[in-house]
């Protein structure tokens, strides 16, 4: 890692009044977690229906316009 990145990372770990054992800590379980939820996805969406999951998209979109407008 370069050493300009290592040391700021040390100030956004001390600006957090954490470790930076403790931040790598959090990126380690971020990062595992998005990989979790992918690999979850991927296999859910092998065994799922293509057109069922476009029209839950879109009612899904619809719901957040709805939301978002007020009405």
């Amino acid at each position: 890692m370069p050493n300009a990145k290592y040391e700021r990372l040390k100030l956004y770990a001390k600006s957090q009044n954490i470790s930076l054992n403790k931040l790598f800590d959090e990126f380690a379980t971020i990062a595992l977690t998005q990989f979790d939820t992918k690999t979850r996805f991927d296999i859910r969406a092998s065994k799922g229906d293509r057109q069922q999951g476009l029209e839950l998209l879109d009612k899904m979109d619809k719901e957040q316009e709805t939301l978002t407008s007020g009405h």
